[in-house]
């Protein structure tokens, strides 16, 4: 087995900002136009989309969103719903029974508190019924370009944690974390190239290292090259 690549950690503040910068470099040429996975036409189908896609492949939800925006075309629909029924609509998504009464819940505070709108701010965001910190800044940052923070999903905690960009394990701690190193005007675009970035190369078991451009930045115990 080869030795592997021996990489220069940062030691000084002005190390980390020029290494954080090569790793933007590097993304941006890797997936210059990366963007959100879940079909949608408007913010309220990709707020559905996201609470489906807690515990779930993007690719699944896809799968069942275009049968269920057939069914429920509009928020008053879901307000409507069954909860019974809208389960089973959502079933193949996993913890359909708490997702169903999450999409029913979210409805009606949306036609109750925002006359229909789904909110542009994270403070409305969160008092809806199913939404946390993540799925409020994909909403916000997809649907509405508004950078209010970064999403930190299975892939972003990971890459971020294997590329020292983050030291904590909560998702919450780790946005903060990289919210501090990661310019406002990236955070959007950020998220989706690392979501991008895990699927294709830096896998959680065996990370594809030899086809990465990040490679010469990466000093992760567990690299493969």
């Amino acid at each position: 087995m080869p030795p592997k690549t021996k990489v220069k950690r940062p030691r000084t503040a002005a190390e980390r900002r020029e290494r954080v910068a090569k790793i933007l470099e590097a993304l941006d040429r890797m997936y210059p136009n990366a963007a959100c996975a879940l079909h949608h036409r408007n913010s309220w189908e990709l707020l559905v989309a996201t609470i489906l896609s807690a515990q779930c492949t993007d690719e699944r939800v896809n799968m069942v969103t275009p049968g269920l925006f057939a069914k429920y075309p509009t928020i008053r629909d879901f307000a409507g719903a069954s909860q019974a029924e809208l389960a089973q609509d959502i079933r193949s998504t996993g913890f359909f029974n708490n997702k169903a009464k999450s999409l029913i819940g979210a409805a009606r505070t949306i036609l109750e508190k925002f006359g229909g709108k789904v909110p542009r701010t994270m403070e409305e965001m969160l008092t809806i019924p199913g939404v946390a910190r993540k799925t409020a800044n994909v909403v916000l940052g997809t649907a509405y370009g508004i950078p209010t923070g970064i999403v930190v999903d299975t892939h972003v905690q990971r890459i971020a944690r294997r590329l020292d960009l983050a030291r904590q394990n909560d998702p919450n701690k780790i946005e903060q974390e990289l919210m501090k190193i990661i310019p406002q005007d990236r955070w959007i675009l950020f998220s989706h190239q690392l979501i991008h970035h895990g699927r294709r190369l830096c896998k959680a078991r065996k990370p594809l290292c030899a086809d990465c451009q990040l490679e010469p930045l990466c000093y992760a115990p567990d690299k493969t090259v």
